[in-house]
């Protein structure tokens, strides 16, 4: 592509040497520039990308996009200024594979807790509506039914555009995409063109890096502030956050809630282990998810699904059938009538909905939590993590997430604090999770359930800068198999 095409579709300060050369390819890593490539200098928060210049012009960059040109410039290279040069990548790369979002319906969500079990739930839903579909989210990328693995939420967007252009020459019609504040601050999804946003929840997350709560609602806000008006916004109603979001888009709004009146409503019915019976806009569906969240979950794919025009009862058969997104409330059973469930949550709200349908479901059971609680990550909902985990379970178990460069007794620290004498007194520490996890099966009551929290679909554990094998389901069962002999 000639790079004086693509620039038009930038804020310029200045262009400085010959626009009227082909691009090859797109680069912010230096270590990534490929002779003919576009070399773009992002100012991170590890390191700053104009300190790599002169790296990526050895390697054969024709061109660099920077906030500042260097002094010493070769008069061949073409140096395009620009005031932001995080933002004039998102939109270059989305210029380089011909704004590939605006080629297929793309529908992104954002909010705290739901957005992976929302999107991998569309992807199915819709596969099985007779769709072909692309998925981006925080447990895998699917382009069709290839699967690619991923490990950021809401990926840089070189990866996004080149993806969604994968997506539309592989024929897809439609891409569910997870969409964090932080993807949204560093502007990540600036220049895609979303046909709808859905907005899940807002609770306590992030401010490690937002700091506030209030700075952590801008971000989720601004991808609503972005959405254009042919654009569906699709909002819980029952977060009282859901009505700020939209206070300033254009696009068309659309509420859902279960606990009142909305344009989509659910309610709960019944449910137990294997699923649940909802109403869903008044017509009774038995699925095989279970809890309020997913009651929250499934009325948002079927309000997406009937507002991109599916046919409702067509939707509620194919929604039936569908199953949880991995390390969602996995049930694993074994002996002496134990119940081992798998779930990411890692938020004081995502816990306390987890431990709440545990105890709804079967109250008479005994109730073990084990929980950690993440390194270089906010330490603020550590106590509150603590707190709930004591106010809902009978037994805790606390132990590590992923302590990454923290000391991993200091993190439990952190969780004692929110601990009370008897929310202390039902508390067992066990650092090491692998022995965490056998000791709390090992240690249980007959007809126990027994939650996991925290690591989810994750089959790694970070200790340092170090990413260790880990799967809990491999070691529950290991462990069930010493409980059996």
């Amino acid at each position: 592509m000639k790079l004086n095409l693509l620039i038009q579709h930038l804020d310029t300060v200045s262009v400085q040497g010959p626009a009227d050369v082909n691009v090859s390819a797109i680069c912010s890593d230096s270590r990534k520039v490929t002779p003919g490539a576009l070399f773009i200098a992002v100012r991170g928060f590890a390191g700053d990308g104009h300190a790599y210049i002169s790296q990526a012009l050895d390697r054969g960059a024709v061109a660099v996009i920077c906030e500042e040109i260097p002094e010493e410039s070769p008069s061949e290279v073409c140096f395009v200024q620009v005031d932001n040069s995080r933002k004039a990548l998102a939109l270059a790369a989305d210029a380089f594979w011909d704004h590939p979002s605006g080629k297929i319906t793309l529908v992104g969500i954002t909010g705290t807790n739901g957005k992976t079990t929302t999107v991998t739930l569309l992807y199915h839903l819709f596969r099985s509506l007779g769709y072909s579909c692309g998925l981006l989210s925080t447990i895998a990328n699917y382009v069709g039914e290839e699967r690619l693995e991923t490990e950021n939420t809401t990926v840089d967007p070189i990866t996004l555009n080149s993806l969604l252009a994968r997506m539309v020459e592989a024929g897809c019609e439609y891409c569910f995409m997870e969409v964090s504040s932080i993807g949204v601050e560093q502007d990540r999804v600036t220049g895609l063109r979303f046909a709808m946003g859905i907005f899940s929840n807002l609770t306590h997350d992030h401010l490690d890096y937002h700091k506030t709560f209030a700075e952590y609602l801008r971000c989720k806000k601004l991808f609503f502030d972005r959405l254009p008006k042919d654009a569906v916004a699709l909002v819980n109603k029952d977060d009282r956050n859901g009505s700020v979001m939209v206070q300033n888009t254009a696009a068309k709004v659309v509420s859902f809630s279960v606990q009142g009146l909305a344009d989509h409503t659910a309610r709960i019915l019944e449910q137990n282990f294997d699923g649940m019976l909802l109403k869903l806009d008044g017509t009774d569906t038995w699925c095989r998810l279970i809890g309020r969240h997913n009651a929250y979950n499934l009325l948002t794919i079927y309000s997406c699904a009937v507002c991109l025009g599916a046919d409702p009862t067509e939707t509620l058969v194919a929604l039936s059938r569908l199953e949880s997104a991995p390390g969602r409330l996995e049930n694993l059973r074994g002996p002496k009538g134990l119940s081992v469930i798998i779930d990411y949550a890692h938020t004081p709200d995502a816990l306390e909905n987890v431990l709440g349908t545990l105890r709804d479901i079967a109250p008479e059971r005994t109730l073990v939590c084990l929980f950690g609680c993440g390194g270089d990550r906010d330490r603020t909902k550590r106590p509150e993590m603590a707190r709930v985990a004591a106010r809902l379970a009978d037994r805790l178990v606390i132990t590590s997430d992923n302590p990454r460069t923290e000391d991993p007794e200091a993190i439990i620290l952190d969780i004692k604090a929110g601990l009370d004498v008897k929310g202390l007194a039902k508390s067992l520490i066990v650092t090491d999770r692998r022995e965490a996890i056998r000791t709390a099966i090992l240690t249980a009551p007959r007809e126990s359930t027994i939650l996991l929290a925290g690591k989810g679909h994750e089959t790694y554990q970070v200790i340092g800068r170090e990413k260790r094998h880990f799967d809990e389901k491999e070691i529950v069962t290991e462990t069930f198999k010493l409980l059996a002999e």
